[in-house]
């Protein structure tokens, strides 16, 4: 058994908590099966931006003729762009995976890992790993930091999954031949992404959701707009749950075509067919592959980790950060005060990976706070949101401002629509904040830094803003919202 002062299980936030440790002086095992970087840089959301990214390009040229441009797509290099998008993520994985090899206070295991006991964990030899190939080591360590990521869900509930082919978010930012016609099976934001990617990149694309409409804990008035957009441009079908998935022989130039059939509450059926089906039905936290029981861990009925507001679990000794846990014990919290919940967020991972710095490897006891926690969906069009949404809120106190992109300068010489929602309460304290358009990702960086400083909707209402940039449309629903008079007739 080889002794550590700290085991990070997991290579994505989890880095962060390794270095830092390493930095600390401390003698750290880092253990990750898959690259380092974990399920943001190589499968989620550094490949899929970099590919959306192309997407906006290629949107913006085809409609370039709405602001009497004249252009068009002559031909998209699709399996180019993707092996160009997938290298550099290598190359940066390889990078990290080098420092920590270089790093003498960070022993790097490249391989299966699992806990067979409290604080102790059994690690695979392989390739890439410390312990020679096809031997077992056993590591412990008084203090544990799991950081154990996520994984697509898959639905028991759709038969025909065990025998037909189809694809996870992870196999279509991977795919090198573009599908003619892709059917996406759920309406959240990867569905909303990777939809919104294939369908620029030329695909047909087809997507069935089981909720009422796409992108449904969005506030409803952003997720309906967003559904009626996608609804242009692709086929969308709302209020379905799929309940299986089957070959459907070839296709007239000789594919292999795929079938989808799906029903809706009151019993209607559909059949959707395409060459590709990509199921996009959420993600499951990886605690199971950890073998978290063995080392007395709870979970939750989904399997996530439960901890309390300093990200300790059940097990003493043990931290859970990341897609992987949950404050659900005694005193877990939100920014809010409420009960906390799950964000399974990179930049959300990265602030708890900070706590679990000072808790874990600096020994203090600093309850995780998420000031301005935000996030956004860059589909098209792209959605940025802050707080609670209306269906959320459990008061009636509050007051509610909205500001079109059509009535700033730039929003309206931008020729698409979207538009900003403000909520707070009487005393101006920022409850909500939701904004569906071009840059929308961007937009609500300037609520969350005001709220995360103290500042109210007043404040936002009332600061400056550069004439004609498009952030004008977020002071227009903040000053909606506190009843300041308007600007002008």
């Amino acid at each position: 058994m080889t002794e550590f002062d700290i085991i990070v299980l997991g290579g994505g936030t989890g880095n962060i908590v390794a270095s830092a440790a390493a930095e600390e002086g401390l003698d750290v095992a880092l253990v990750e099966r898959g690259r380092l970087g974990g399920t943001c840089l190589n499968r989620g959301c550094n490949p899929s931006k970099k590919l959306i990214h192309r997407a906006d390009v290629a949107e913006t040229v085809r409609t370039a003729g709405s602001l009497g441009v004249e252009a068009s797509v002559e031909s998209v290099a699709f399996a180019d762009i993707v092996d160009e998008v997938n290298a550099a993520v290598t190359a940066t994985a390889e990078s990290k995976a080098e420092r920590a090899r270089e790093n003498d206070r960070i022993t790097f295991y490249q391989t299966e890992g699992r806990f067979v006991d409290e604080r102790t964990v059994e690690v695979d030899g392989g390739d890439g790993s410390e312990t020679e190939s096809g031997d077992t080591e056993e590591l412990t360590a008084e203090r544990v930091v799991l950081a154990g990521g996520s994984r697509p869900r898959i639905p028991d509930s759709i038969d025909g999954t065990d025998e037909v082919g189809f694809l996870t978010s992870a196999d279509a930012l991977a795919l090198r031949e573009r599908p003619d016609r892709l059917v996406v099976v759920g309406g959240g934001y990867i569905a909303a992404e990777m939809g919104h990617f294939f369908g620029a990149m030329g695909t047909d694309v087809v997507v069935v959701g089981h909720a009422d409409r796409l992108v449904d804990r969005e506030d409803r008035d952003v997720a309906e707009f967003v559904t009626d957009a996608y609804a242009e441009r692709h086929e969308v079908h709302t209020g379905y749950e799929v309940t299986e998935l089957a070959e459907d022989g070839e296709a007239g130039d000789g594919t292999e075509s795929k079938l989808v059939r799906a029903e809706s509450e009151d019993g209607d059926e559909i059949e959707l067919r395409g060459d590709e089906v990509l199921i996009a039905t959420g993600r499951g936290p990886n605690s199971d592959s950890w073998n978290v029981e063995a080392a007395g861990i709870d979970t939750d009925e989904k399997g996530f980790v439960e901890t309390d507001e300093y990200l300790r679990t059940s097990a003493n000794g043990v931290w859970a950060i990341g897609d992987i846990a949950k404050q659900s014990l005694a005193g877990g919290r939100t920014s809010s005060g409420n009960t906390a919940g799950n964000y399974m967020f990179k930049h959300s991972g990265d602030k708890e990976a900070e706590y679990a710095v000072r808790n874990a490897v600096r020994g203090e006891h600093a309850a995780v706070e998420y000031p301005g926690m935000a996030h956004a969906i860059f589909g098209s069009p792209q959605v940025g949101s802050l707080g609670k949404t209306e269906e959320e809120l459990d008061r009636d106190d509050y007051e509610v401002g909205t500001f079109e992109y059509d009535d700033t300068a730039l929003g309206s010489a931008l020729a698409e629509d979207g538009f900003a929602k403000a909520i707070a309460a009487p005393d101006g304290e920022v409850l909500g904040f939701h904004v569906v358009g071009p840059h929308a990702s961007m937009l609500v960086h300037e609520v969350a830094t005001a709220v995360a400083a103290g500042g109210d909707a007043d404040a936002i209402a009332e600061a400056i803003h550069v004439h004609p940039a498009l952030s004008e449309v977020v002071q227009g629903a903040f000053r909606e919202v506190r009843g300041h008079p308007p600007t002008g007739i």
